[in-house]
């Protein structure tokens, strides 16, 4: 790997999420700031395939998914952020923090820009490989990140056109992947990053610093950022309605309704 060009990509990251905290301190509005984000993960990733040492053929490829995402992720929340405030999650956050919400703020969104290095390396390496592309196992991660994209774009419109009607005031999502996931945009985001271990496997020492772009963002996505601050709001917001359906329907892999009330894990 080349040091000094990762060094640049995490000097970019850092100061793209300082520009978000900018923006959040002007605007008022945090959705700015994982719109920033996405944005940011995206022009790293393909800056980071630009340099990689794969083939053509392949640093196209990758260089496409790693777009794809960004602009349709970016995009997504960028339309829903504007004209609202504060995301729950973050004002929840700030809201802890006090009078020191400000400057912990900008530090919480260094460790973003922290494990946005982290999903751009993931990029990087998996445009690696010199070997003839593409391979059977870039086929399939190739399967994967397409199944992630589209499967995220359709719970995000499945839940997008359920807020849109009246039931949605007082009701909880259960249309499409949302009868079988709690939060199935989640699932496939995360299922996207698991793609680029796959397509990284090569002999290169270095290929497995990819498996940490899923593991993070499993983390991140089940126990820190996506469903604990999500699921809280929704337990103040719905009550016992979404207690029940905690009991019915899986928190992040899709699976099976159940028809027992008993709470239910992943």
């Amino acid at each position: 790997m080349d040091l000094p060009f990762l060094i640049i990509i995490a000097a970019w990251l850092s100061v793209a999420m300082v520009g978000a905290w900018g923006v959040q301190r002007v605007s008022g509005a945090s959705g700015w700031i994982d719109t920033i984000w996405s944005f940011a993960v995206g022009s790293g990733g393909i800056l980071s395939v630009l340099f990689a040492s794969g083939t053509p053929d392949r640093r196209v490829a990758v260089g496409i998914l790693v777009a794809a995402w960004a602009l349709r992720l970016g995009g997504h929340i960028g339309l829903r952020t504007r004209g609202r405030g504060e995301d729950p999650r973050y004002a929840r956050l700030m809201k802890g923090w006090g009078k020191d919400a400000a400057w912990r703020l900008l530090l919480f969104l260094q460790v973003q820009a922290l494990a946005a290095f982290i999903l751009v390396l993931a990029v990087h390496l998996a445009a690696t490989p010199v070997a003839n592309f593409p391979r059977i196992i870039d086929l399939v991660a190739i399967f994967v990140a397409i199944t992630g994209l589209i499967g995220e774009a359709i719970s995000d419109a499945q839940l997008g056109r359920f807020r849109k009607t009246p039931e949605a005031k007082t009701e909880i999502c259960e249309i499409g992947f949302w009868r079988y996931s709690r939060h199935p945009n989640y699932f496939f985001e995360w299922l996207f990053w698991c793609s680029w271990p796959a397509m990284a496997i090569s002999p290169s020492g270095w290929s497995w610093l990819s498996l940490l772009a899923p593991a993070m963002m499993y983390w991140l996505l089940v126990h820190v950022s996506g469903l604990p601050p999500l699921e809280e709001h929704m337990l103040r917001s719905r009550g016992e309605k979404f207690r029940a359906l905690q009991g019915r329907v899986n928190a992040f892999f899709p699976g099976p309704r159940k028809s027992s009330t008993r709470h239910q894990g992943q």
